[in-house]
């Protein structure tokens, strides 16, 4: 493979097989995180990106592009805006890793971190706040808005669900981390169409208020959940909903490693601790997919670290014996 942009560097149908990980059932994670900025995201950054090119929304060399993100849209967006001739500002938060802010300033972005919590207890409402006034005061900023943008579930609905449906006509079971909620949106969308027995199953932190029933409060673990309800939710395409608290995300972060020799990120490990605690439904013979929307590299001084698990989250158990797990 010869490549002429990093773009370029998309790995649309690799999947690791983990044999017996959820009872007897074997289950097919697919690695989103080995292409380029490191997660899924950058399929979402070219589609909103591209989307406003479309319309007619975007000049290079003038637009500026404004974004809420906790890291991995806005490493995938300052790679995308860098090569497209774009200026990027991205709006986060003290809860985003010091490697993501590091990555999107290395990339050439514009990094405003805001550190007034909303009044759910999370920064998304401050986030917005700031990017208000940006645009107020710049009328050549655009504002992507990916909670709300029919562009970020489309871009998953032709693409991230093609790719699990050319490898998997069928899946008996899939498994998604909800954030914007566009992967889960757009994969399902395209499942209930091509696949409708498939159960599709939204996995999200304690804490995030994506669904109705739940409770806002604070969370500690970036890229998964929300502390307002995106408006590309709909609850109706999810089979179940599953909240996993964070010392269970932890916990399967950490084994995970120590059993399958590979770092995981924290919507990852979110996601396989909902497929272990659904394992009891599986049936011999099903074939069971999640999604992994990145890897455990931009963790490194949050989930993995002990200092920070002990401040931020509490006593974790320690990774167990995988044959008794």
């Amino acid at each position: 493979m010869i490549a002429d942009s990093p773009l370029d560097f998309i790995f649309r149908e690799l999947f690791y097989r983990l044999p017996a990980y959820a009872g007897a059932s074997d289950v097919y994670l697919k690695m989103e995180g080995f292409s380029v900025s490191g997660s899924i995201k950058v399929k979402t950054a070219m589609g909103l990106v591209e989307d406003l090119e479309r319309r007619g929304a975007a000049r290079p060399g003038r637009t500026t592009i404004v974004e809420s993100s906790s890291g991995n849209l806005g490493i995938a967006l300052s790679i995308v805006c860098g090569i497209k001739g774009y200026r990027f500002v991205c709006v986060t938060d003290p809860d985003t890793t010091g490697a993501n802010i590091l990555g999107m300033r290395a990339y050439g972005a514009e990094v405003i971190v805001v550190d007034r919590r909303d009044e759910n207890g999370g920064y998304l409402g401050t986030r917005f706040a700031r990017i208000r006034e940006i645009l107020a005061a710049d009328p050549d900023a655009v504002w992507l808005d990916q909670s709300a943008n029919p562009a970020n579930k489309a871009v998953h609905a032709r693409e991230t669900a093609e790719e699990i449906l050319a490898a998997f006509p069928a899946p008996d079971w899939l498994f998604l981390a909800t954030g914007t909620t566009g992967t889960f949106v757009g994969c399902a969308e395209t499942m209930r169409l091509r696949s409708p027995r498939t159960r599709i199953v939204a996995v999200e932190p304690e804490g995030s208020v994506t669904f109705e029933g739940s409770k806002a409060a604070r969370r500690n673990i970036p890229g998964i959940g929300s502390s307002r309800r995106p408006g590309l939710v709909r609850p109706e395409l999810a089979d179940a909903v599953l909240h996993i608290d964070e010392a269970s995300t932890v916990r399967t972060c950490r084994d995970f490693v120590r059993h399958h020799h590979l770092l995981i990120g924290g919507s990852t490990g979110s996601v396989l601790a909902g497929v272990r605690r659904m394992s009891h439904r599986f049936r011999p013979g099903e074939t069971i997919v999640a999604i992994s929307p990145d890897l455990g590299d931009k963790y490194l001084d949050s989930v993995y670290d002990d200092a920070w698990v002990a401040e931020r989250i509490g006593p974790v158990e320690p990774p167990r014996d995988e044959a008794a797990s």
